[in-house]
């Protein structure tokens, strides 16, 4: 049984890891398009203190791992990281958020090294828009990293798209047609508020309702139950049996109320919401020579008051200081 336990609640399970602040793309609801100041790489965490921070966790309910970035594939040796993760007692499952860019290269040995679960990052399948969105011409090194993935036996693959209403509307058809062709499952995701100055607005956002009224066009949809009830996505199937869908409302329906995760920058501070506004400095202790016990308190202190939700679209909503490539997605 997990000990960490919020004030409402909720049992915290998964952790996901930032490797890396980096990123390859510059996609406008992540990362600036200039003027980025990258994390000196002696403020990253080694794969060493990310081992024994996932250690010290495990015995307090932690199971599940998701590494993101930046863009993780970036970081130079991730499949040791991998393995040294996999083997951890108590550890039943690590996964991975990538735009596969870098993929076709390293699908093989991610594979090979335990990595369980890929989650791509794919806002359209138009190479002009691609490279518009991302400010990047790498829509085919991306789909060579899908190929590659299916090729080495990453299943469910999923592709995550980010839909903003005057961008990439018109790509919800042919990204789910991909889901259907591919077997893949496709998560459209709500356009969020997160560091990017004034830039985000409501009027951008399309709803579950609307992508999933768009999806009607294709065929006859229906529910599908999620296993244990803590997923983000609201999991739909075309009933002809080809493709699955997610729907993540992080704005019109938030998922906060079953949250069960917790994230680490690559810096070494711990958020307990993506949208948090106070950060707790892990890397300092690991690198003081705290013992375990100091850790895990200071997570279970943390947990204690995680936040209720995030209050996109409230009065009091405040966005967090850092961009998306800078906490980790």
């Amino acid at each position: 049984m997990t000990r960490l336990v919020d004030s409402f609640g909720r049992e915290i399970v998964n952790l996901r890891i930032s490797v890396t602040d980096r990123c390859n793309l510059r996609c406008s609801y992540c990362i600036p398009q200039e003027d980025v100041t990258w994390l000196p790489r002696k403020e990253v965490l080694s794969f060493e203190e990310i081992e024994r921070f996932v250690r010290v966790l495990v015995p307090l309910g932690i199971r599940k791992l998701r590494l993101t970035g930046g863009e993780p594939l970036l970081r130079k040796g991730l499949p040791d990281l991998v393995a040294k993760l996999v083997a951890v007692p108590g550890i039943v499952d690590v996964g991975m958020t990538t735009n596969a860019v870098g993929l076709a290269h390293l699908a093989k040995p991610l594979r090979e090294a335990g990595l369980s679960r890929l989650n791509v990052s794919l806002d359209t399948l138009n190479r002009e828009l691609y490279r518009k969105l991302t400010r990047r011409d790498a829509l085919d090194a991306a789909l060579a990293g899908l190929e590659a993935a299916a090729d080495f036996g990453f299943e469910p693959i999923k592709v995550n798209a980010v839909i903003e209403r005057d961008k990439n509307l018109s790509e919800v058809v042919p990204l789910a047609e991909l889901a259907r062709e591919k077997g893949i499952v496709l998560r459209f995701i709500e356009y969020m508020p997160i560091g990017m100055g004034d830039a985000w607005s409501n009027e951008q956002v399309v709803s579950n309702a609307e992508i999933l009224s768009i999806l009607r066009e294709i065929g006859p949809i229906e529910p599908v139950g999620e296993p244990d009830g803590t997923g983000p996505a609201t999991r739909y199937r075309f009933t002809d049996g080809r493709g699955e869908i997610g729907l993540i409302g992080s704005v019109t329906e938030p998922f906060c109320g079953h949250c069960n995760r917790i994230r680490i920058t690559a810096d070494g501070k711990l958020r307990t919401c993506l949208f948090s506004v106070r950060e707790h400095d892990v890397r300092s202790l690991l690198r003081s020579g705290a013992p375990d016990e100091e850790l895990a308190a200071l997570v279970e202190r943390a947990v204690a008051k995680k936040e209720p939700g995030h209050k996109i679209g409230r009065p009091d909503f405040v966005k967090p200081e850092r961009t998306m490539s800078a906490i980790g997605g």
